[in-house]
Formats: C-alpha cells, sequence, structure tokens
C-alpha cells in the first residue's frame, strides 16, 4: 500500500496547480487521474491557444447560490499571481477584447508548465488509472493498488464533454462523505430551438454578427446561427442564466438607428423592399430573415412611422423561446456542484470533514466565458494547496 500526505484526484488545471503549491510545502503529493494525459481540458481551451485568465476578474461574474464565496480564493490568488508564473515560464501571451487572455503559442505550453513545475516539486503523476473508491481514513482503492492519504483534494471537475472522460464522481464523493450538491446543468453552450423555429434559422447557419443576448443577463458579444440553433459567445454566456421554458430576446443590430435609416430610404429610395433596405447594414441572409419576422411588409416608401418602430423593436427585441441545449456534450462547464455553505472558502475545507477538499469545476463556482473558469481554478486550486 502506498502512503502519501495529499491525494488529489484530478490532473486538470485545479488539480495540477493544487499539487504544485502542496509539494512546495513539503507535502508527499499524488494525483491520480484516468485520462490517458494530464490537462486536457486546458489543451483543448480558447480554440487550442488556452484563454487562461481574464484582468477583468471580478466575484459578480461568477454563478454560485453563494457567489462571494469565490472572493476569498480569488482575492489571494488573482490573474496577475497567474499572469506573473505565465511569464516566469516565457510563455508569450495576448489580451483579446474584454480582458481575455491567450497564449501566443500553443494552448500546451501552459500544460507543460504544470507538469515542469510538478516534477520539480516532487509531485508523483498516476495517469490513466481509474479510481476505484474512496473509503474513510482516505483509503482510495485505484486500478494500481490502494493508497492511504492523510487529505484527500477532489478535482475531478464536472460532467461536461464526457467525450473526454467527464463524470460525476466528484459528486458521489461529496455525498458519500455528507455534502450535499446543488443542481447541476450544462453552461456555457449553445442552445436549440424545435423544428418551427429552427426552420427560419437554418438558413442563416454560419453566419456570425454582433448582437446583444438577454435573459436573465446582457451579453453584448457575436452570435452564431447554427444548423441547430444559436452559438457564438454572447449565447454560450446567456445559457449559464436560461432556464427551460424562457424566452432569450436578441437585439441584432445594437449599434444601429433602424429608424432613422428606414426613414431616411423612404424618402430617398421608396420603392426598394425591406430587405434591401436592411442590407444595406448587415448581411443579405439576416435581412432576409428579419424581414420575413415582420410579416407582410410593403415597400420603403408605404411605411408609416408606426410600422417602422414595429420593425425597429423586432431587430432590436427579437424574441425566441429555445427548446434546450446541447447539453453536456459540449458544454465548456458544469453550472452548480458540491455546495459552498459545506465548504470553508479560505481552504476549500469541508467544514465537517477534516482533510476532504474540493477545488474547481466541481464545486458550485462558474464563471463567465473568457477565462474566468481558468482563474477559478488556480485560484481555489492555490488556496487549497497552502492547507491541504
Amino acid at each position: 500500500m502506498k502512503k502519501v500526505d495529499v491525494a488529489i484526484l484530478g490532473a486538470g488545471a485545479a488539480g495540477m496547480f493544487c499539487a504544485i503549491e502542496a509539494a512546495r510545502r513539503g507535502r508527499r503529493v499524488l494525483v491520480i487521474d484516468h485520462a490517458k494525459a494530464a490537462g486536457e481540458k486546458i489543451r483543448i481551451s480558447g480554440g487550442g491557444r488556452c484563454n487562461f485568465t481574464n484582468t477583468g476578474v471580478a466575484v459578480d461574474r461568477f454563478l454560485s447560490r453563494n457567489p462571494r464565496f469565490a472572493l476569498s480564493a480569488l482575492k489571494r490568488f488573482t490573474a496577475w499571481d497567474f499572469i506573473a508564473r505565465v511569464d516566469e515560464a516565457g510563455i508569450a501571451w495576448h489580451e483579446k477584447s474584454l480582458g481575455q487572455l491567450f497564449c501566443d503559442g500553443p494552448s500546451t505550453q501552459i500544460v507543460d508548465m504544470l507538469l515542469r513545475q510538478m516534477n520539480d516539486a516532487g509531485v508523483e503523476l498516476w495517469l490513466n488509472t481509474s479510481i476505484e473508491s474512496v473509503g474513510q481514513g482516505y483509503r482510495i482503492a485505484t486500478a494500481r493498488g490502494v493508497v492511504e492519504a492523510d487529505s484527500v483534494v477532489v478535482a475531478t471537475g464536472g460532467k461536461s464533454i464526457p467525450k473526454m472522460g467527464a463524470t460525476g464522481f466528484g459528486y458521489q464523493i461529496a455525498a458519500q462523505f455528507g455534502l450535499s450538491v446543488t443542481e447541476t446543468r450544462p453552461a456555457l453552450v449553445p442552445m436549440t430551438f424545435a423544428e418551427q423555429e429552427l426552420s427560419s434559422i437554418k438558413p442563416l447557419s454560419g453566419l456570425a454578427v454582433d448582437a446583444v443576448a438577454t435573459t436573465g443577463a446582457r451579453f453584448e458579444e457575436p452570435v452564431l446561427f447554427t444548423h441547430r440553433g444559436l452559438s457564438g459567445p454572447a449565447i454560450l454566456q446567456a445559457s449559464s442564466y436560461w432556464r427551460e421554458g424562457e424566452t432569450l430576446t436578441l437585439d441584432l443590430a445594437p449599434a444601429r438607428d433602424i429608424t432613422a435609416h428606414l426613414r431616411a430610404l423612404r424618402q430617398t429610395e421608396p420603392r426598394i423592399a425591406l430587405r434591401t433596405a436592411l442590407n444595406r447594414i448587415m448581411p443579405e441572409k439576416l435581412a432576409r430573415f428579419l424581414e420575413s419576422r415582420c410579416g407582410e411588409v410593403p415597400a420603403i416608401g408605404a411605411l408609416s412611422n408606426g410600422a417602422i418602430d414595429r420593425i425597429e423593436s423586432v431587430i432590436h427585441a427579437l424574441v425566441l423561446k429555445p427548446v434546450g441545449t446541447e447539453g453536456y456534450r459540449t458544454a465548456e462547464v458544469t453550472l452548480g456542484g458540491v455546495d459552498t455553505d459545506a465548504l470553508d472558502a479560505r481552504t476549500m475545507q469541508a467544514k465537517n470533514v477534516e482533510g476532504l477538499y474540493f477545488i474547481g469545476e466541481v464545486v458550485d463556482v462558474t464563471g463567465w466565458l473568457g477565462g474566468y473558469n481558468f482563474q477559478w481554478a488556480w485560484s481555489s486550486g492555490w488556496a487549497a494547496g497552502q492547507y491541504c
């Protein structure tokens, strides 16, 4: 039987970062993961460039039953602290829109940095190793034998992207030790529509436009039309707030004064169709789609002021009703998780179970799109690494 000070279940962003911090304190650390490679979500993130953090990290950009829970870890290990680690490793990066930071090169640079630091700190890594059970006294039965640990850190992630091996195992461990788990659901995920709605959206498949999506929160970012419904940053963001049965409102021309545009054309080109008028300021496919949503519309010259106002409302406040999302198959993260009421915000340790910690996505803390979830992984992993 192998004995260690800390057994970390999961070799993702949070687990690896926690391992580094704990080992640097002199702890004997073992990281166990059933995957063939460490940091797979890091590798595929950001289109292969890894959106590793965001300069605008704030607690109001995280969803949780207790949104302020994340504040302690985020304040003690900030985005700038992780940026310093990236700079120290010689990894070049750049900022895109909205404070999002990406590697100039491949995302594997971040994985390699973490693996190198784990190795330098003396962390032992078991990959391709299934975990069968976690017993009392922290006896962990694995495919490579039994491990006994003083502390266990659960960094198994959520249910998103099951083809990469994601499961609800971390939630099972929480329940086993008496911790409650909030409702879990796919987040940062494309939305789908019933066939009646989809029939009008399908011709726009592949078109991306700047827009504002509103459903519980408001996001001004690109929207992508797909053969199944809607995607793109604004939709992924909105999906974390949307619930079944609710509507989605889109402003498909957020920077345009449609009323002024149509009234001007009513005077100068009264014979043109609405789609032609709209095509002057947006792609033709979108112009035709919006014309169809306005019903029977005469030539521009015959439009009353009231009719123009109604067209404006369709374009700036188009109401759609999704029937669902693409689910965990394509969701970037899982919303919900181990209830934060059961955890110490400073240490990430279970309040009533000494030596048991939960970090990263498995916890009921879910960030916005744009590097927030990676920062939660670094911050929560760092926090647990100081104590486990």
